[in-house]
């Protein structure tokens, strides 16, 4: 997936159906001159619903869909005819899609599985014909309810990636390199700091026609949480993975220490995020000796870990054993 074709986050002017009048009308025939009021209601007004959609990816294919409007509800007719209900839009998002309220910001629903439906702003009532207003004291009632109105408003989109494992680390880790050969992905790489600028997803092959989903998470730096590098965008698709895996090269300085790093920056963004299951990987493992991953592993934080090289393959199998293990915990 191109970097220009992920979008995770858009702003949309929605609006329900208003929902139809209820009528005023009396019965009329040749024989019944002054029958009794018989004013049908209003049809209510078409629902903005979102429905969730697994095939989808981002949020690209509402990217140029500015306003969307469901259906008005038809008025009432005589003989106890009852107007239409608006058309519902339905608008398929990907899995892990938010709605907020764009003034507000507050979450007002979310997305999480396959043909989930969920009705985003209902659509006005339809109001009732006079037909419900007779009584013994007022047997021609001459007035019906409007129906109610449309609701509108601007709401923000957001995706947050459902992944089963998500890749940590600082840019150039290596973590495209291995989503690459675990998956049929093909993320960008290259030999610079932030390749990867937008998230990739790859499905990893396990044993017995199993697998799980990896998601490739643009490269994190210290003070991201606070907005640097590609900062706070990219830092809420790791929310719902549900094992993250630090990637550290073998060449580091100070594998412990940016281990650290990583982990309180994820802190700093949400506490949450510390209580994930964690496996870490130490990749370009085939620069080391047995030596040198005997010395660095007496070093190593208190987390499992294993040494990987995605250009080797050498204990890539080790590494989806633990990834599954992990995820089945």
């Amino acid at each position: 997936m191109s970097d220009s074709n992920f979008i995770d986050h858009i702003r949309i002017f929605c609006r329900s159906g208003k929902g139809g009048a209820g009528s005023v009308h009396f019965r009329r025939e040749k024989y019944l001159p002054k029958g009794g009021p018989d004013g049908g209601d209003g049809g209510r007004g078409g629902h903005i619903i979102l429905k969730g959609n697994r095939n989808l990816w981002t949020l690209l294919h509402l990217r140029y869909m500015k306003h969307i409007s469901a259906g008005d509800g038809e008025n009432g007719k005589g003989a106890l005819k009852t107007g239409s209900a608006g058309e519902d839009i339905i608008v398929e998002v990907p899995l892990g899609t938010i709605v907020k309220d764009s003034e507000k910001e507050t979450s007002l629903l979310e997305i999480t599985s396959h043909d989930e439906m969920q009705v985003l702003i209902p659509g006005g009532r339809g109001g009732l014909g006079n037909n419900h207003f007779k009584s013994p004291t007022n047997q021609t009632p001459r007035y019906a309810q409007p129906g109610e109105p449309a609701t509108e408003g601007w709401y923000i989109f957001e995706l947050k990636i459902l992944a089963d494992v998500g890749l940590v680390g600082f840019p150039n880790a290596g973590k495209s390199t291995l989503l690459s050969v675990l998956s049929a992905a093909k993320p960008k790489i290259d030999n610079y700091p932030f390749t990867t600028l937008s998230p990739s997803i790859g499905i990893v092959s396990y044993r017995d026609n199993k697998s799980f989903v990896m998601a490739d998470i643009p490269g994190i730096i210290e003070g991201a949480s606070e907005g640097k590098g590609l900062g706070l965008k990219f830092l809420r698709h790791i929310e719902r993975n549900s094992v993250l895996l630090f990637m550290i090269p073998a060449d580091s300085k100070n594998i412990t220490g940016e281990y650290h790093i990583l982990l309180n920056e994820l802190g700093k963004y949400n506490k949450e995020l510390l209580d994930k299951k964690k496996v870490l990987a130490i990749s370009k493992s085939d620069l080391l000796d047995d030596e040198l991953i005997d010395e660095i592993k007496s070093d190593l934080p208190d987390v499992t870990s294993v040494f990987i090289s995605s250009i080797t393959g050498y204990q890539l199998n080790e590494l989806k054993d633990l990834l599954w293990e992990k995820l089945n915990e």
